[in-house]
C-alpha cells in the first residue's frame, strides 16, 4: 500500500479543515446528482471508512454517474471497468507478459491498480471474474503468478449492479457482497429534482465540467481524522448486539459477519466526523444498519416466500433492539458531566 511521500502532511485535520474539505467534495458531487444529499453523504462516509460501495438500482437513475462524480471530485488515479460476460479475471488484476527483448516476463497491471475503481454493472460478469476482486478489496493487494503487488492508498471500489431479476445478471457470491461496506439504492428523484435535472442537463452534461476539489493526500488525512473519532464502550456493545441479533433472527439463515461489525463501526465514525462530532452515537449505528447489513444477510426460505426483504428484516431488528441506557451498568454516565458517548480523550 502506498505510503505518504516525503514532506507530505500527515495526521488528523483540524475540525474546520475537515468540514471544509468534506463539504467541498459533497457539494461537487451534488452538482451532478440532484436531490440525493443523503446518498452522497453515505458515499463519502464509505470513502472515509476505507470501504467499498455497492450501488444497486434499476437502469437510468444515476448509479454510474454518482460513481464517476465521486471519482472526478478527487485528484487521484481512476480506472473504470465495464463488467461483461466475456470479461476475464486477468483484465481486472493484470497479467504477466513475456518480453522478447529482455527474455523475461513482465507484469502488466490491470484496472484495479488505481485509487478509485469504478465497476459498472458488476453482476453482468461471471462469478469467476467477480472473484478477481476478492483479494484486492480486502487486503489491498493483488497476487499474480506468485508475486504480490501492493495497491495505492486510498483504494476504493465503487460498483454498480442491476437488480438480480434483470436479464443477463449473475448474483454476487456471499464473499463478494461481504466485502462491500454498504449497499445503497439511488431511487427515483422527486419531481423538483427531476425538473432541475431537465433544466440543467437536457443539453449539457455537468459531469464534463466537474473538477477535483481534493487529492489523494487530502483523502488520506480525512481518513485519519475519521479514524480518530471516539466510540464509547456502550456504543461498541450496541454494535455487537445489532450484529448478534441478525445471527439469531428466525428469519435469517446467514447473519452479518464479524467483518460487518468492523465496517459498521468505521462507517459510523466517518458519519460522526461528517456531522462535526468527535464521538459516535447509537443513532449513527441505527441509521447505518440497513445499508451495512442488508446485502450481507440471507433470509430463510419462509421469509422469502413471505416476500420479506432483507431491508425490512434489518429495520425491524433495529427498532426492536433496545438502545444503550446511560444510567445503568455497564452504561454508567461519566462523572465529568459529559454525555455518555462523548470523547474524553480529545
Amino acid at each position: 500500500m502506498t505510503t505518504p511521500t516525503w514532506g507530505e502532511p500527515t495526521g488528523p485535520l483540524p475540525s474546520a479543515e475537515f468540514r471544509a474539505a468534506t463539504q467541498a467534495i459533497m457539494a461537487n458531487i451534488e452538482q451532478v446528482i440532484e436531490g440525493k444529499s443523503a446518498t452522497v453523504r453515505l458515499a463519502v462516509a464509505v470513502l472515509l471508512a476505507e470501504g467499498h460501495l455497492l450501488i444497486e438500482d434499476v437502469p437510468g437513475v444515476g448509479k454510474t454517474k454518482l460513481a464517476k462524480a465521486l471519482a472526478r471530485s478527487i485528484d487521484c488515479s481512476v480506472r473504470r471497468i465495464q463488467f461483461t460476460p466475456d470479461l476475464l479475471p486477468s483484465d481486472v488484476t493484470g497479467v504477466s507478459v513475456y518480453n522478447q527483448e529482455t527474455r523475461d516476463f513482465e507484469f502488466k497491471p490491470g484496472a484495479v491498480f488505481a485509487n478509485l475503481v469504478v465497476g459498472d454493472e458488476i453482476n453482468r460478469a461471471s462469478p469467476k471474474t467477480q472473484s478477481a476482486l476478492l483479494e484486492c478489496m480486502e487486503e489491498r493487494q493483488v497476487t499474480v503468478d506468485g508475486t504480490t503487488y501492493e495497491l495505492q492508498a486510498p483504494f476504493m471500489v465503487v460498483a454498480t449492479q442491476n437488480p438480480i431479476e434483470m436479464e443477463g445478471t449473475y448474483p454476487l457470491p456471499e464473499a463478494q457482497r461481504d466485502r462491500f461496506t454498504a449497499r445503497i439504492a439511488m431511487g427515483y428523484p422527486d419531481p423538483r429534482a427531476e425538473l432541475a435535472m431537465l433544466s440543467g442537463q437536457s443539453d449539457h452534461d455537468p459531469l464534463n465540467d466537474l473538477r477535483a476539489v481534493a487529492d489523494a493526500a487530502m483523502v488520506r488525512r480525512l481518513i485519519e481524522t475519521a479514524r480518530a473519532v471516539h466510540a464509547a464502550d456502550a456504543v461498541q456493545q450496541y454494535a455487537i448486539a445489532l450484529v448478534t441479533a441478525t445471527r439469531e433472527s428466525p428469519e435469517i439463515r446467514l447473519g452479518a459477519s464479524p467483518r460487518s461489525t468492523l465496517q459498521l463501526m468505521r462507517t459510523a465514525k466517518a458519519v460522526a466526523a461528517l456531522e462535526g462530532r468527535d464521538y459516535v452515537l447509537p443513532d449513527d449505528l441505527q441509521a447505518l444498519a440497513v445499508p451495512v447489513f442488508a446485502h450481507r444477510i440471507i433470509p430463510t426460505a419462509d421469509a422469502q416466500l413471505a416476500r420479506r426483504t432483507t431491508d425490512t428484516i434489518v429495520s425491524e431488528i433495529v427498532h426492536r433492539l433496545p438502545l444503550p441506557v446511560a444510567n445503568r451498568n455497564p452504561y454508567d454516565a461519566p462523572r465529568d458531566g459529559r454525555a455518555p458517548y462523548e470523547s474524553r480523550g480529545r
